[in-house]
């Protein structure tokens, strides 16, 4: 098993990619907010901020400045993506209801009759979420905001939208550092 080797750093302003294990679905966009909601309690136990955020059909990408003297960040997205899939599992939500989720025009997001692994049984995963994240830490201002406008240009960039404006999943709407015809390139 790989020992990843984390940067000790406190306080740190992080880019994340979070992706569900089977890319080609919609469940983020279509459970946006179960994951709002997993967010929003999440950042009430374990405060961090939120520097940008864009939510794609199948991952998503994100800023985070951890307070001053944390570092655990790990702990958060485990506690993120537990609470979306109990919700989504809980609730009988698209992707844990295949024939629901037919019968209401939406692809199915996790399979129940798909293989799991050994491992991920064991520890109760439920498949829908690869079990790791990308993070990278942010070395200085150029590269935060390299990263900031990676998030409000990913919807852009795959073709959902012609403007990041227009992607109603996105940290861009509150951003008051964002003006509409800006220069992002």
């Amino acid at each position: 098993m790989p020992n990843y080797l984390r940067p000790k750093v406190t306080g740190a302003t992080i880019f994340f990619t979070v992706a569900l294990a089977q890319r080609g679905g919609r469940l983020l966009v279509d459970e946006v907010e179960a994951l709002r909601r997993a967010v929003r309690i999440t950042r009430n136990e374990r405060p961090f901020e939120i520097d940008a955020w864009v939510v794609l059909p199948d991952h998503l990408h994100c800023v985070w400045t951890l307070p001053t003297g944390d570092r655990n960040y790990g702990t958060r997205w485990g506690a993120i993506k537990a609470r979306f899939t109990r919700n989504i599992r809980d609730n009988g939500r698209v992707g844990f209801q295949p024939t629901h989720a037919k019968r209401l025009g939406h692809a199915v997001g996790w399979n129940p009759t798909l293989p799991r692994s050994p491992s991920k049984i064991a520890k109760g995963d439920a498949g829908i979420w690869q079990r790791r994240f990308w993070e990278h830490h942010i070395r200085d201002e150029a590269d935060y905001w390299a990263h900031v406008r990676y998030c409000w240009l990913n919807p852009v960039k795959h073709g959902f939208v012609e403007r990041p404006e227009d992607w109603p999943y996105s940290s861009v709407h509150r951003d008051t550092r964002f003006r509409a015809h800006m220069n992002l390139t």
